[in-house]
């Protein structure tokens, strides 16, 4: 493979190797589109399995408080889910048709950035169908994420960056300026590509893109985009660091530097790490994609900060797309000299054995009450996804049992946003009354009214804080999901607490608020 590069120029009469220029686009090709559309038809019809994510019912309730900001994100998703909720209220397929959309999107951005590496039709087909399967996009793709917006923005970034940087035409960093800009309407994180890009034309050049008039123009225009959240963000004492200080302390899913380091690994596909490897020392070694070095430092240095601060092991992940449409070009260029049989049938061989479980463990494909552990071991968001109406009822049998004076007053404390978004959701159905958290941008939209002294508890595994606040905690219930699955709501106890000691103004904002 260490020679395929140079080959696959000669065989179709580049002279780009010889002449340090980067090879030119390879041909258009329909492969990517076949596999871009299958990805998108599979996760739209798998998007009504199971239920409802955690998150997804946080953005529903982020969406009726409308803003410019949020403890943990931008506006962008949460006004998406709730134009879609209006438009189609309550209908899961089409809350999660935009992430489906976005997955055979970013399919086909891979095969372009590999088409800009010089790929032939066979290569852009297999990075189509290496993005198609991997991990990211098809878990990101079946959910509404801020995850999933971020994914497409990196890809697009990074499409026109390799444009910039094959092309030497400073203009096409416009595009950047503007994706980078709606990306930080999502969340802040494509600020952080943009360090690794800066850092990696400072290491790799061309240095002259630092000073160049439209790279400072797409500048302007990626702060002037994001400007009502930065803005937000600011007044609010920038909230989203303290999001990220718990994330770093672990408290959060996939976070931890050995998790983040562990999930580089596997986040794309095990079938397609020595494929990204391979782009990644190509990137930075081939005389040929000399011009290219600069994204294989930007992921050097992304990754570099993800791991040193904590940060989750998915954040860098589009990059590692960039990597596999490289080797998804060298991969090819290898598979297609000498003894090309074998080659062939290791490669699809590799795939049925690493590619193929992520349907299982990534998409709703078992029935949810025959859930191995294994799949949620492995894909926490799986079981998050089940059991929400039956939270809720569980919830609501407690309530039942109250006397009536009790029943009357009485409010819902939830440890966590989705807790109190599956109570929004499922909650009127029941006769439950409102639910309320502390957890990040939860506590901005409102805490119990002043008189509130009977309170169900739900999400606490032990009762010591709740007792910091009520002189009587007592165990009432426990929520049964009806199926053996193992989340973070499943059996967990329902607390009846009475007899607020302090008033909620009190401990609302200093004891109540968390974030993570």
């Amino acid at each position: 493979m260490a020679e395929s590069v140079s080959e696959l120029s000669r065989s179709r009469g580049d002279d780009s190797t010889q002449s340090g220029a980067p090879p030119a686009p390879g041909p258009r090709a329909r492969g990517p589109w076949f596999v871009a559309a299958a990805v998108t038809v599979v996760l739209l019809l798998l998007a009504n399995r199971y239920g409802y994510h955690r998150d997804e019912l946080y953005f529903l309730l982020c969406g009726r408080h409308l803003d410019w900001g949020y403890v943990d994100q931008g506006p962008l998703v949460p006004a998406l889910a709730r134009l879609i909720d209006t438009v189609a209220p309550g209908n899961l397929v089409a809350l999660r048709t935009p992430s489906a959309l976005i997955g055979g999107g970013c399919v086909l951005l891979v095969a372009a950035i590999a088409r800009e590496f010089g790929a032939g039709r066979g290569a852009q087909a297999f990075a189509a169908l290496l993005a198609g399967t991997s991990g990211l996009v098809l878990a990101t793709g079946h959910l509404l994420s801020t995850t999933t917006v971020d994914m497409l923005v990196w890809l697009v970034v990074a499409l026109f960056a390799v444009r910039v940087l094959r092309t030497g035409d400073p203009r096409w960093t416009i595009g950047i300026g503007l994706a980078l800009g709606v990306g930080m309407l999502n969340k802040l994180l494509p600020a952080l590509l943009a360090v690794g890009l800066v850092a990696g034309v400072a290491i790799a050049g061309p240095r002259r893109l630092l000073r160049d008039r439209w790279v400072l123009a797409a500048a302007g225009l990626a702060v002037l985009l994001a400007a009502p959240t930065l803005l937000w963000q600011a007044a609010h004492g920038f909230p989203q660091l303290s999001v990220a200080a718990a994330i770093a302390d672990g408290d959060s899913s996939y976070s931890g530097r050995v998790d983040a380091l562990t999930l580089q690994f596997v986040i794309i596909s095990p079938y397609a790490v020595p494929i990204w490897i391979a782009g990644l020392v190509a990137l930075l070694r081939r005389p040929a994609w000399r011009a290219y070095r600069t994204l294989a430092w930007a992921w050097l240095v992304v990754v570099a900060v993800v791991l040193l601060a904590g940060g989750k092991g998915y954040y860098d992940a589009p990059l590692l797309l960039v990597l596999t449409a490289a080797g998804a070009v060298l991969t090819v260029a290898w598979a297609r000299r000498g003894a090309t049989t074998p080659k062939r049938v290791l490669l699809i061989v590799g795939a049925l054995l690493f590619v193929a479980p992520n349907g299982v463990l990534l998409l709703p494909t078992l029935p949810a009450d025959r859930l191995p552990g294994f799949v949620t071991a492995v894909n926490y968001d799986a079981g998050e996804t089940i059991g929400w109406p039956e939270f809720a009822d569980s919830v609501a049998a407690v309530h039942r049992a109250l006397p009536d004076p009790q029943r009357q007053r009485a409010v819902i404390l939830t440890a966590n946003y989705g807790e109190a978004g599956a109570i929004a959701r499922y909650g009127p159905s029941r006769g439950l009354p409102p639910a309320y958290s502390g957890h990040n941008s939860m506590a901005d939209f409102g805490r119990p009214p002043t008189d509130a002294d009977v309170v169900i508890a739900v999400g606490w595994e032990r009762p010591d804080r709740l007792r910091a606040w009520f002189t009587n905690v007592t165990l009432a219930g426990r929520v049964d999901q009806r199926v053996d699955v193992d989340n973070d709501e499943n059996g967990g106890p329902i607390w009846l607490c009475t007899g607020l000691r302090r008033p909620w103004a009190q401990i609302w904002e200093t004891e109540v608020r968390h974030a993570g």
